[in-house]
């Protein structure tokens, strides 16, 4: 046991290696004399791509090996990145069109890789490229929501990727109507550049035979099953690692090409090859996020209790619907598409309809940020128009504590919660009582003042199982394997914590190894919140075959029964023995008797369901009338996280959370020109949140723990992302609402601030 006891803030042991730029990124671990890429990429957003003539190419000094589609195929290479198809709600399959690795026969979004060239040097890569001039047909670029001019793919008539829906059609039209009061609104979510710290980069090479990959991703599994699909070879003889990696966000979650071709290079070549994007390329390659637009309404009763919920979305995919851009995640009442999509100026669409007639589902678990900033928009806009207080209005469609477990119309089952009274302690934190006052403050100085909530609850993602290894080392210290990727939250921080919570180990000697495919044998990444409740369910899970393990050979040397020997976190003990080894003593005398045996123990195990983190967020901002500049001037968290374990590392993801949601809701957005070249593909052109662009953020936890895992946890890692864009925009509503705006969409950027308060004023 530490010190300081369980579930205590610890600051992370990783940090000293990150500020003193000893980290180990993907281009931190290629060897100097690894070969160079470069991509030579489209800069039109829609053509037909005549041949290439790569000869020139070739030729020049320092150039190993220049490829494109065709010289791809020769090489046998000639499968795309896999999709996963979405039925339509006619039953059949929607489109999966191929994305090939190379572009073939046709360009479709600005940035498409056309060719790749290997050589010596950055320098040389790029005197290659200019050498290489593709002969492109333009075709009309596909921006619309709609079928657009002309179809990107002959496989997705009308650019259509599916038409999905859920929900009883019927039932909703007739609540909608009965119902008393019905609140309709048009909600645009804007297009978002993931911009992580870190681009996304990959190192290649050969080992004796094998494939090696290293790749900045958010775990190994994913890329090593696709590398074996694309490239046609035996898993086994494919290893994949993930060193260190700056940020994540979900686009490191799903594949691209280029670490399928970084591959493929190093083994033609057999030489070492690595390729790191700039920021630019990342800005027009890298799968996007958001781009949705809801029709929605809600239909309530003389009670102002929710009697339906109906929505029709148009989701942008991107130039094609690969991996993520088609996978279904879970949302408010039913199921929508969410999550990161391909990149493109030309892209698909996807139509999702889901309705849902049961009041107290309105609340019920499932929170992509979209849905939830679609639901409290609406739920925003309702209390305005019906004058009732937004807090209360809330309360009374909450899914009250008696009803838990409580099982949703889609399947899911929320085993706790307490919504109002981690509402109510939110309402007293933001101290909501003077904001009359502030906004009265904000009045003299001549500044609209807005308030908003959010109220939002999440259901944690991903694969429930999760695997975990502890092997004992001869030098004293204890080696954790994980099956999850740390992205920069602190993971090895917090799994060396909880295993020493769990077992007495000093935290020191523990050392946590992860993203390493053939150290780990199966692990589910990280994304959806699921890292740490999945990961220490394993570990408890394996700490208690260690003991398990332990006991019988202890029992020997105490001269007692098996089921004597017992452990209490931090020594073994037994009645009548003054034996009382520490788990590092007893895997001592067990290395000194040759019980090999017991110095490695590995178990996997699946969380019996899911956890739904919950919470609210109250934003304020200050709008100036005469500029439209909106500034966040007060922000407050109140989260349901269950149990922590350290209470330090949540509120830091809450922080980071609440600027990205804050950050889209104020000023970043993708922005393309009538031909699809992207206009913010740098950061002079695309805002990302600065220090003085927020305030301190005020974070507090009133937990109602789990009942669905033994920690009681509750996953925190996208919450406060979640919670913010409603938050913020809800807040700037209500700031424009005293101008007589009525519809206001993120980005919340002066000029479009301006223009909304000068349109009402221009009607008038």
């Amino acid at each position: 046991m530490e010190k300081f006891g369980r579930s205590q803030s610890v600051r992370r042991v990783e940090d000293l290696r990150f500020l003193t730029g000893e980290g180990r990124y993907v281009d931190d671990v290629a060897p100097e004399g690894a070969l160079h890429v470069h991509f030579l990429r489209s800069d039109v957003a829609h053509g037909v791509l005549g041949p290439l003539d790569l000869e020139e190419a070739r030729a020049v000094p320092g150039v190993h090996l220049v490829l494109d589609a065709a010289a791809l195929a020769e090489a046998g290479v000639t499968r795309g990145l896999p999709a996963v198809t979405v039925k339509n709600r006619d039953g059949s399959d929607g489109a999966a069109p191929k994305r090939p690795l190379l572009a073939e026969g046709r360009v479709r979004y600005v940035g498409e890789a056309i060719a790749m060239i290997v050589a010596e040097s950055p320098e040389a890569a790029r005197d290659a490229a200019e050498m290489v001039w593709p002969e492109i047909e333009d075709l009309p670029a596909m921006l619309a929501r709609g079928p657009g001019e002309t179809d990107l793919h002959e496989e997705a008539p009308d650019n259509r990727a599916y038409d999905w829906g859920i929900g009883d059609r019927e039932a909703t039209e007739a609540a909608f109507a009965d119902a008393a009061h019905v609140i309709e609104m048009e909600v645009e979510d804007n297009r978002i550049i993931v911009a992580s710290m870190e681009p996304r980069g990959a190192y290649a090479e050969m080992e004796d035979g094998r494939l090696h990959l290293a790749v900045n991703a958010q775990g190994v599994w994913v890329p090593k099953r696709v590398l074996a699909e694309v490239l046609e070879m035996d898993a086994e003889m494919i290893r994949v690692t993930n060193p260190d990696t700056g940020g994540g966000f979900g686009m490191k979650g799903q594949p691209h090409p280029e670490q399928v071709l970084v591959a493929q290079a190093a083994r033609m070549l057999n030489r070492p090859v690595r390729w790191m994007a700039t920021r630019s390329e990342a800005m027009v390659s890298d799968a996007g996020g958001r781009d949705l637009r809801h029709r929605a309404a809600l239909a309530f009763d003389d009670d102002l209790r929710i009697t339906g919920y109906r929505v029709e979305t148009d989701c942008n995919l991107g130039a094609y619907n690969s991996q993520f851009g088609q996978i279904i995640q879970s949302t408010l009442f039913s199921r929508v598409l969410t999550g990161v999509y391909d990149i493109g100026a030309a892209w698909l669409n996807a139509r999702a309809w889901y309705t849902n007639t049961t009041p107290v589902d309105a609340y019920r678990g499932a929170g992509r940020p979209e849905a939830i900033y679609l639901l409290e928009r609406l739920m925003d806009r309702a209390a305005r128009e019906l004058d009732v207080d937004p807090l209360e209005l809330r309360r009374r469609n909450f899914i009250a504590v008696e009803k838990f477990p409580y099982a949703s119309l889609t399947g899911e089952t929320i085993d706790v919660g307490d919504f109002a009274r981690v509402l109510a302690r939110g309402e007293d934190f933001a101290d909501l009582a003077g904001f009359e006052a502030r906004r009265a403050a904000s009045e003299s100085r001549g500044k609209l003042r807005g308030l908003g909530l959010c109220y939002y609850i999440e259901s944690i993602l991903g694969d429930p199982s999760e695997g975990a290894k502890v092997v004992f080392e001869e030098d004293g210290t204890v080696t954790i394997y994980v099956g999850t990727q740390s992205n920069g939250q602190g993971h090895e921080t917090v799994y060396a914590a909880f295993l020493s919570d769990q077992t007495g180990i000093p935290m020191g000697r523990i050392r946590v190894v992860q993203g390493d495919s053939d150290l780990i044998a199966q692990g589910g990444g990280t994304g959806g919140s699921r890292s740490v409740t999945t990961q220490s369910h394993a570990t408890l899970a394996t700490v208690e075959a260690m003991i398990a393990a332990f006991q019988p050979y202890l029992a020997e040397k105490m001269g007692v029964q098996p089921d004597d020997v017992s452990f209490d976190d931090e020594r073994f003990r037994a009645p009548g023995s003054n034996l009382t080894p520490t788990l590092i003593e007893a895997a001592e005398m067990a290395r000194a008797d040759g019980r090999a045996e017991l110095l490695s123990h590995e178990k996997r195990a699946k969380l019996p369901g899911r956890s739904f983190p919950n919470g609210v967020h109250i934003a304020e901002v200050e709008v100036d009338p005469e500029t439209g500049k909106t500034d966040l001037v007060r922000y407050r968290v109140v989260d349901d996280f269950g149990n922590l374990i350290n209470p330090m590392l949540a509120e830091g993801q809450v922080h980071g959370g609440v600027a990205q949601g804050a950050g889209q809701a104020l000023m970043e957005r993708v922005v393309h020109d009538e031909s699809g070249q992207i206009l913010t593909a740098s950061f002079m052109d695309y805002a990302l949140p600065r220090a003085d662009d927020l305030p301190m953020i005020g974070f507090a936890t009133e937990p109602v723990p789990s009942t669905a895992n033994p920690m009681g946890m509750k996953g925190c890692g996208e919450a406060g992302t979640v919670g913010a864009m409603a938050a913020v925009a809800n807040a700037v509503a209500d700031a424009l609402w005293q101008k007589g705006v009525r519809q206001a969409d993120m980005p919340f950027t002066p000029e479009r601030v301006w223009k909304m308060m000068h349109d009402v004023e221009a009607r008038a």
